[in-house]
């Protein structure tokens, strides 16, 4: 699609409205812009910046995992907020924060060898250029493919050891990263940042229509964690520089290079913690940088600003969760999936040397695709059509069968205790490593090998965010829904007081229950994520979460094959790469406990297993239940959420203490309030 002409001069204009900052004003100060003689003291213009994030490969409004329309998610819905928002304001900016590949069996399909030549993009990267982004940049999710595929569908010549470089076309609009450098060039694998020249619309003193030329200057970040949770990748061939030191270097010469304006695209979330350059969310401190203009953060799925956000990183200091603010720098977050994109407003004045942004007229927000009526925005039909065949043909590809299963596999009852669609994980998991070892790690055969699995989607993106697998075939889609991610097979070596380090950091998933408290209580911290409510599955090993107790000791009685588990006791955990490397903030992992970094990925392993095992069964691979909450009697009812009409899920996994207490949890949000009954 071919860009329209209005469409570029908005996105011109959104550098120059960010800039009313103190360091916009201080570079501004150094010099007029270069069209200051056209544009008289007075002028004004007003502008909307759009984000886009973790748009996942969620083109369209599909779930490949359920084979059923889901008009919750898609960018062809964001679309439609997008063109809303084009004619609402004059001027717009619009930018995609990353993990932009990944998260869906299209964006796995397109990366299969073979699929996609060079020159030829994704469905993803076609749609956003039919939609005429301005600028993106790289989660660390883009990075799961390899870097082969990363450079061949951005058009960029990565120059690393081992990487052989392509010339391919790209998508369209520039893609920007600074903090990845190879370790052949010693430079930036992307261009770190790009400065555009934009004709923007605005109006004179005497309220006469001008335009004026605007160099916008933007800069992209990735979370630097990806040399450990990418290691397979990205091990001797890139390294990761930290947000703060990078933008220290790059933003001075952007300057000098003439940028009015430089907008920050950095794929991460918000921490206070003390600053180190391997943090995964750097954002609140590159938001002190002298010369960042303008934040658009991503990585968290989550909403900001939100008046409402229960998040830790938003109730931090000088973090306004209400206006939209990180140190007084305009910052959004636009969730996930398509479900929401961001919208910064501002209104700009010319004071014949420079722009100034008039902050208090500032307006931050989120836009939702569902409306208040619960219905959704109608999709815009020209992506839908662009994407058909990609989407049809990865229909075709996920159908393809692999087993069979005679039990439901499901994850709406998986923070109470049902493992019907985490054992099976498990089980593949901990049978590839035995393997392993036994061929590759002699002196670790003696050790018992464990696993932990999440259910990675349980009901945290809304009501339609479950596994759930029917009785039946199963195909690959079914394997992706029970894996969402495609990290890659790892086991650490750990003792007994790593082992219940590790079980304490999930079990954070419980807020702490008061028992002599009437009034209805909370059971699951909806802060936490589901990713990292790590579980075992196993028949040998048991343990118990006591929720009355805080955060860090809760876990009680914890034992394989009958005997307690003594601290010294060495364990092999099969896992995944992101885990092993410490990912989640897990206390006690890393590559020094890292034995096993293996180079296929948990859903294959998984995918094997299955073909391997042919027939599912409840009894051998649903019904292994590791923990159980300690038992105690409250004087009022422990609650959660969970969709209406799916007891009977949880007494067919064995689940006799939950309840059903009423259709609506009165959220408006579609979920049932459940309760479990802690003294059964």
């Amino acid at each position: 699609m071919i860009l329209r002409p209005a469409h570029r001069l908005c996105l011109a204009l959104a550098p120059v409205l960010l800039a009313a900052g103190p360091a916009s004003a201080a570079s501004a100060a150094a010099g007029a812009p270069a069209n200051a003689a056209r544009v008289r003291a007075g002028a004004s213009a007003s502008l909307a910046i759009l984000e886009t994030t973790d748009l996942h490969a969620n083109v369209v409004g599909y779930d490949y995992f359920k084979l059923a329309a889901d008009p919750s998610l898609g960018l062809d819905r964001a679309a439609t907020l997008i063109e809303q928002a084009r004619r609402e304001f004059p001027n717009t900016l619009l930018f995609d924060n990353g993990d932009t590949l990944q998260g869906t069996a299209l964006g796995d399909y397109e990366a299969t060898p073979g699929t996609l030549a060079c020159g030829q993009s994704p469905a993803i990267y076609r749609a956003m250029h039919k939609l005429g982004y301005d600028g993106a940049s790289v989660g660390n999710h883009d990075f799961d493919f390899g870097l082969p595929y990363l450079g061949r569908v951005t058009g960029n010549r990565i120059e690393a050891p081992g990487v052989q470089p392509e010339r391919c076309a790209g998508p369209g609009f520039p893609v920007v990263l600074a903090n990845v450098v190879s370790l052949a060039t010693h430079q930036p694998i992307f261009a770190p940042y790009k400065i555009i020249e934009k004709r923007v619309q605005a109006v004179g003193p005497g309220g006469k229509p001008l335009t004026a030329t605007l160099k916008v200057g933007i800069i992209g970040f990735t979370t630097p964690t990806i040399a450990a949770w990418d290691k397979r990748w990205l091990d001797g061939k890139v390294t990761t520089e930290g947000v703060v030191e990078t933008a220290k270097r790059y933003v001075p010469e952007m300057r000098a290079k003439g940028a009015d304006l430089i907008v920050a695209i950095s794929h991460g979330g918000l921490d206070a913690s003390p600053y180190a350059p391997t943090m995964e969310n750097g954002n609140y401190y590159l938001a002190q940088v002298p010369g960042i203009d303008a934040l658009l953060l991503g990585h968290a799925h989550l909403l900001f600003p939100d008046p409402a956000a229960r998040s830790p990183q938003f109730d931090l200091p000088n973090v306004d969760k209400v206006k939209g603010t990180v140190f007084g720098v305009p910052a959004v977050m636009a969730n996930l999936w398509g479900k929401n994109i961001g919208v910064i407003q501002m209104r700009l004045r010319y004071d014949g040397r420079h722009w100034q942004v008039e902050r208090e007229r500032t307006v931050v927000e989120t836009r939702a695709t569902q409306q208040l009526d619960k219905s959704f925005v109608a999709p815009d039909e020209g992506v839908d059509a662009l994407v058909r065949p990609a989407h049809e043909a990865t229909i075709r590809y996920v159908q393809t069968p692999v087993g069979s299963t005679d039990f439901r596999m499901a994850s709406y009852f998986a923070d109470v205790g049902d493992p019907s669609a985490t054992q099976v994980v498990n089980q593949a998991q901990t049978a590839y490593v035995k393997e392993y070892v036994k061929a590759n790690l002699a002196q670790y055969a003696d050790l018992p090998v464990l696993s932990m699995a999440a259910a990675f989607k349980a009901g945290g993106a809304g009501l339609q965010d479950y596994t759930d697998v029917a009785p039946g075939p199963l195909a690959l889609n079914n394997a992706a829904d029970l894996y969402l991610y495609p990290n890659t097979v790892s086991a650490v070596k750990i003792d007994g007081a790593g082992l219940k380090a590790w079980l304490e950091k999930a079990a954070a998933r419980f807020n702490t229950i008061d028992p002599a408290r009437r009034e209805p209580q909370e059971l699951v911290n909806a802060a936490f994520a589901t990713y990292n409510f790590d579980t075992v599955t196993d028949p040998d090993f048991h343990y118990e979460i006591d929720v009355t107790r805080p955060a860090g000791g809760r876990i009680r009685n914890m034992s394989w094959q009958g005997k307690p588990v003594g601290a010294e006791q060495l364990f092999l955990v099969a896992t995944n790469n992101y885990r092993a490397s410490g990912g989640g903030g897990f206390p006690g992992l890393g590559s020094d406990k890292t034995v096993v970094a293996a180079p296929d990925t948990n859903r294959e392993v998984l995918i094997g297993y299955v073909k391997a095992t042919r027939q599912l069964t409840r009894t051998g691979n649903g019904g292994a239940r590791s923990w159980r909450f300690a038992q105690l009697k409250t004087a009022g009812p422990v609650v959660f959420h969970a969709p209406p009409g799916k007891l009977e899920l949880a007494r067919a996994a064995g689940l006799d203490n939950v309840s059903q207490l009423t259709e609506s949890d009165g959220q408006g949000k579609g979920f049932a309030l459940y309760a479990v009954d802690l003294s059964k």
